[in-house]
């Protein structure tokens, strides 16, 4: 049986390049691509009826409009529709936007498809919920595990949950897809999902812990643990996963934005709970037990001494 453990360390390794590499495209993307939802602003969706350079559509809005506004242009669904992001501006401005591409690519009015708008109001509050929600939804996490194992699950636990927020955040910045309320969908579900998993392996843990055998160390016992939960948490990742994948392949350009996210949390939620929440309890279970019978030594021979 492979000791899981000792090799703690080594499992950190993944997710942490994920993390880096997210970091690094972070800054080179200048940021996270913030919907309207979230920056607030205006979303506009044309048919171009052609193929189009996004810098030049962008640079063509800055040109033509009184107030330069700056514009972030992607492809939409079709190769051939611009979905057009701007800071909020007033009817006349986008009336002035939508007229520049007219002109310039020979369009009509039925060629908008759509307008979203949001204050930068309402983007502040989006995230400021959003942020509110997860922390109270870790906080109840961390109250229910500390009540029905013990504290130290409880943080490894919660570390965990940390790693799998983090991995789908740096998702997010390598593959520049719009954050917006999708992101807090899926980041709650990959939360309530993965702690399932952890809950599982710690119950083993806990039932294995009362039935220790005295040569048996705190490492082994997890690692018979996590390996007698192993097949029951790769099948209900699996089996997840199976539907995830078809709506992600089968469903349109927001469907998928909320898919692929959830597909790699569901993913680092299994990772984290088998090879990082369960390893490192194990390491610091073992270092308390070891400084607990270090220290009671300590206390028998300085009774001898007296």
């Amino acid at each position: 049986m492979k000791d899981l453990t000792k090799n703690r360390w080594k499992f950190v390794l993944i997710p942490a390049l994920i993390v880096i590499a997210g970091i690094v495209l972070y800054i080179v993307h200048g940021g996270f691509n913030f919907d309207v939802e979230f920056m607030g602003g205006i979303r506009m969706q044309i048919n171009m009826h052609t193929d189009f350079n996004n810098k030049e559509v962008a640079d063509l809005i800055q040109e033509k409009t009184v107030d330069t506004v700056s514009a972030k242009v992607q492809t939409g669904d079709n190769p051939q529709v611009a979905v057009i992001k701007t800071p909020p501006v007033d009817e006349t401005v986008k009336t002035e936007i939508f007229n520049a591409l007219k002109d310039k690519y020979n369009l009509s009015d039925d060629d908008l498809l759509s307008v979203s708008s949001a204050s930068a109001s309402f983007g502040n509050e989006i995230q400021r919920k959003a942020l509110l929600y997860t922390l109270l939804a870790i906080i109840c996490i961390l109250i229910y595990i500390a009540i029905r194992f013990e504290w130290r699950s409880a943080i490894m636990a919660v570390i965990a949950l940390a790693i799998n927020v983090l991995i789908m955040a740096a998702i997010y910045a390598i593959t520049n897809i719009p954050l917006n309320t999708n992101f807090i969908a899926a980041m709650l579900t990959v939360v309530g999902y993965s702690i399932n998993n952890t809950i599982v392996i710690f119950d083993r843990i806990r039932e294995n812990t009362k039935s220790r055998k005295k040569n048996e160390t705190i490492s082994e016992m997890v690692n018979r643990s996590v390996f007698e939960t192993m097949g029951r948490t790769i099948n209900s990742t699996i089996t997840t996963l199976i539907t995830i994948v078809l709506i992600y392949i089968l469903g349109v350009s927001a469907i998928k934005e909320f898919a692929l996210p959830l597909i790699v949390g569901i993913l680092a939620g299994a990772y984290t709970s088998i090879f990082i929440a369960s390893t490192f309890w194990a390491s610091w279970k073992e270092s308390d037990m070891k400084a607990k019978a270090a220290a009671a030594q300590e206390r028998k021979a300085a009774k001898k001494n007296k």
